[in-house]
């Protein structure tokens, strides 16, 4: 089975080694953002999908836009290409450039939470049970048909962090077990039910900040939700102070 791989993060970093590590599959190219600048002296540093696949010695392809790339990538000839936090919106050219279409690994069970934050807004929400879904990409927004899913707790005092970690390497296993279902026909794509459909927007700095009208329980789960980014907070005369840690208590 001949794959390619879009993922940029470290949370994609567990699926990208699972396809390396599976016989079956063999990993044509990887692609993802280009470097960045990361600290003070806007040195530029590699994501870590190209670190992972620069060491494994796969061929790594870096465009500014990925449009740029669905002549190439259909020229790879691969059966079907995976995709977990890449970054960016594929057009209908990048998702028709493969014979079997191309599956994303997405941090929620879908149709809860299509959008680029679903683990924010499950600890928001304050939810106890989350999970990865599997589902081959359209045009939509996280819409298209279900291949597999699986479930994962919320644990009390799990993080974005915490919990975004854990759900990576919940996922990574499932996603080499849907594209094997998607290439030789033993998953048929379901449509996602009209129900239960939420979204979940990109949260940034002003929603991170804490709102003290809130109940307790929201504000704990909002230090929990911002962890490790944007990172909830609040002033203080004009200082701001970062929140790590809460607690809800009697009184």
């Amino acid at each position: 089975m001949r794959v390619a791989f879009l993922g940029t993060p470290e949370p994609a970093v567990p699926a990208l080694q699972a396809l390396l590590a599976a016989a079956d599959v063999e990993v044509a190219a990887v692609i993802t953002n280009p470097d960045r600048p990361r600290d003070r002296g806007h040195r530029l540093a590699p994501p870590p999908v190209k670190q992972a696949a620069t060491e494994a010695g796969v061929e790594v392809w870096q465009p500014a836009k990925p449009a740029e790339i669905a002549g190439d990538l259909a020229a790879l000839g691969c059966d079907t290409a995976a995709v977990v936090a890449y970054g960016a919106i594929l057009g209908a050219d990048v998702l028709s450039a493969t014979r079997c279409g191309v599956v994303n690994l997405h941090f929620s069970l879908l149709p809860a939470w299509r959008g680029a934050a679903p683990v924010p807004h499950a600890i928001l929400a304050g939810e106890t049970i989350t999970g990865v879904t599997c589902f081959v990409l359209d045009e939509g927004m996280d819409t298209g048909p279900i291949l597999l899913r699986a479930t994962e707790a919320i644990h009390a005092d799990d993080t974005a962090a915490t919990l975004t970690a854990r759900l990576a390497q919940r996922g990574a296993p499932l996603l080499v077990d849907a594209l094997r279902g998607l290439v030789h026909g033993s998953l048929t794509p379901t449509p996602q039910p009209a129900e239960a459909a939420a979204t979940a927007p990109k949260l940034g700095d002003d929603d991170a900040r804490l709102d003290w009208t809130r109940p307790a329980d929201q504000l704990e789960r909002a230090v929990r939700a911002f962890d490790p980014v944007p990172g909830a907070h609040t002033t203080l005369g004009d200082r701001r102070i970062k929140i790590t840690r809460a607690a809800v208590v009697d009184g």
